[in-house]
């Protein structure tokens, strides 16, 4: 019944919604910005992040379904990315263009560098496409020489268009502007072990391995089993605030990498970690409703609004945590979440998912269907990821 309900949202609803109505048929690409109505902005621009994420998504549902209309998708957007979003001369991506496909922000943003190689390997993964392959290897490459600390290990957040120091490290207004952070750090983890499940080259193994323990001995606060979330270079924590919804997305995350790896000592460690990093946010971050709290600080929560994304997640990590343990808790904590979708977050007369739903329990009003960050792949990769794990 689950995976049935699933797969309908995931097909005839989350997918169909960017299918049909995020194409620019004008501009070329996908649109960047759709309003709460459902109001289309043509000259919006176009975020990195954005067909990044559209690219990974149909990549990974053309895998799953063999769909051909998937498929066609996916091959838009890698054709985008490729011939408007690649600096030609510089290496990379741009993080930002206008609607025409000039760049209007050039700096090589490391978040958005990852995405797109985990958007890559994810297309090789569905297509053989050797080019692909061969550009997710370019941009890992790029990673390491420019972005990677030799001295103290992890990237830095950001540098310029020709790959020198910017003093603009941050990835939006709400975050620091610190040299390192655990978002960024997720992400590269995330797409290194995308790119190493397809590609498992010994180069990137030591990276791989490197950045896990990274993640282990820096970023997730072993007293309190939540991320720390911001770093000057040699790894002194800026700031106390949690984010619950990265947590749980974490737990699940450093397990896939580890088991990606097949380090089976690291695995280990990295289970233990993720058990308590699910048990703090089943334990402080979960509302009686079964939604995710957004936010925390030292003296309790910051942003008890509850965006698409961190359910999503939740849903995933809740269920890894009982798939590590055999607590029934942690079943029905994931139960919930699907429930709180189900209830709360799915829009069921204009597609896809509210982006967040407030205290009221009611949708945040003027907050957009599509935007540089509202994409579809929190929430379709949460449904792939139960659908696979509900069978077996």
């Amino acid at each position: 019944m689950w995976s049935e309900q699933l797969q309908q949202e995931l097909q005839a609803n989350i997918l169909n919604f960017w299918a049909e109505r995020t194409v620019d048929h004008n501009n070329g690409g996908f649109i960047g910005f759709i309003d709460s109505s459902g109001t289309i902005d043509d000259q919006a621009d176009k975020g990195l992040v954005l067909h990044a994420r559209i690219l990974w998504t149909f990549s990974a549902a053309s895998r799953h379904f063999s769909s051909i209309p998937y498929s066609v998708l996916a091959e838009r957007a890698y054709v985008y990315l490729r011939d408007y979003f690649q600096d030609q001369e510089h290496g990379g991506f741009y993080w930002m263009l206008n609607a025409q496909g000039q760049p209007v922000q050039d700096k090589k943003q490391v978040y958005g560098q990852a995405f797109v190689i985990y958007a890559l390997a994810e297309f090789y993964r569905a297509t053989s496409r050797q080019e692909a392959l061969d550009l997710a290897m370019e941009l890992y490459r790029l990673l390491e020489k420019y972005s990677y600390d030799p001295d103290h290990q992890g990237y830095v957040e950001a540098l310029a268009r020709e790959w020198g120091p910017t003093a603009d490290l941050s990835l939006s207004d709400k975050d620091l502007n610190e040299k390192k952070s655990m978002n960024t750090h997720l992400h590269v983890l995330e797409a290194y072990t995308g790119l190493y499940r397809v590609c498992p080259s010994s180069d990137l193994q030591r990276s791989l391995t490197e950045l896990i323990n990274v993640t282990l001995d820096h970023i997730v606060d072993s007293q309190t089993g939540h991320f720390h979330l911001f770093f000057d270079e040699v790894w002194q924590v800026k700031g106390h605030h949690i984010s619950y919804g990265h947590d749980i997305e974490g737990s699940w995350l450093l397990v896939e990498a580890a088991e990606v790896l097949g380090d089976w000592a690291l695995l280990q460690r990295v289970k233990q970690t993720a058990i308590r990093m699910a048990g703090a946010v089943y334990t402080r971050g979960v509302d009686q409703d079964g939604g995710l709290w957004n936010e925390a600080g030292p003296s309790g929560l910051t942003d008890a609004n509850k965006d698409w994304w961190p359910q999503a997640e939740a849903m995933v990590g809740f269920y890894n945590a009982y798939q590590l343990t055999g607590d029934e808790k942690y079943l029905q904590a994931a139960e919930n979440s699907w429930g709180f979708i189900q209830n709360h977050l799915i829009d069921r007369e204009n597609g896809e998912w509210f982006l967040a739903i407030g205290e009221d329990k009611l949708p945040v009003p003027n907050l957009p269907k599509v935007s540089p960050w509202k994409c579809p792949y929190h929430n379709s990769r949460a449904c792939l990821e139960m659908l696979e794990r509900l069978t077996y």
